[in-house]
């Protein structure tokens, strides 16, 4: 891995990358593989990142991150849309 770092590095040198750019995309790719990872739930990204939700929530904001492409439809149907479903009470 190492060896593949490097060759990164030296690619972007020579192609003229600054280095803030080369951050912010390193940035930008390790965040968003690990929101992929975990299906979009900021809270076990945050976990695995090691960092506070709130600051994976301003880091996504920061990086201009579209979560919804990364959730991909993994949330729960509002409460509205949900099928009702009724239990019968037992007779005493």
């Amino acid at each position: 891995m190492k060896d593949q770092l490097e060759a990164l590095v030296m690619q972007m040198y020579r192609s003229g990358i600054l280095y803030s750019e080369a951050v912010r995309e390193f940035k930008k790719r390790f965040v968003q593989t690990v929101l992929q990872e975990n299906n979009g739930n900021q809270c076990k990204a945050a976990r695995e990142l090691g960092m506070h939700r709130n600051t994976l929530s301003r880091t996504i904001t920061e990086l201009k991150l579209d979560i919804r492409v990364i959730r991909n439809g993994a949330r729960r149907p509002p409460r509205a849309a949900r099928p009702q479903v009724f239990e019968k009470k037992a007779a005493r």
